[in-house]
């Protein structure tokens, strides 16, 4: 059974950084590529970032630049470090893990999120 555990979200003033971190069970690493979403208040759930077995990567044209998106297949474990954080960044984000396509990826699996915040 494939389990997603996301960790790192909280409060965060404008400016500051986060890194949020999603831990893996099983081989998923050596079958899919991996992803952040994120989903605000009213709006579709969105692809943040995605990337690839290889470590190729792709980003929302409102993060890049920003954010960057990181995988340690020793450790089961993909990462997503948030800089110059903006209040419209604020959303749960969720880890995501799926097949690759071109730009990002078809989602088989879910985390169960983690709220991110940006306020002062």
């Amino acid at each position: 059974q494939v389990q997603l555990v996301e960790s790192g979200g909280g409060l965060v003033q404008p400016g500051g950084s986060l890194r949020l971190s999603c831990a893996a069970s099983g081989s998923i690493f050596t079958i899919y590529a991996m992803g952040w979403y994120r989903q605000a208040p009213g709006k579709q759930r969105e692809l943040v970032a995605s990337i690839t077995r290889s470590s190729s990567t792709n980003y929302a044209y409102s993060v890049k630049g920003r954010f960057t998106i990181s995988r340690d297949n020793a450790k089961n474990t993909v990462y997503l470090q948030m800089n110059s954080l903006k209040s419209e960044d604020t959303a749960v984000y969720y880890c995501a893990a799926g097949l690759e396509i071109a730009g990002g990826i078809v989602v088989r699996h879910w985390g169960q999120g983690t709220q991110v915040t940006v306020s002062s």
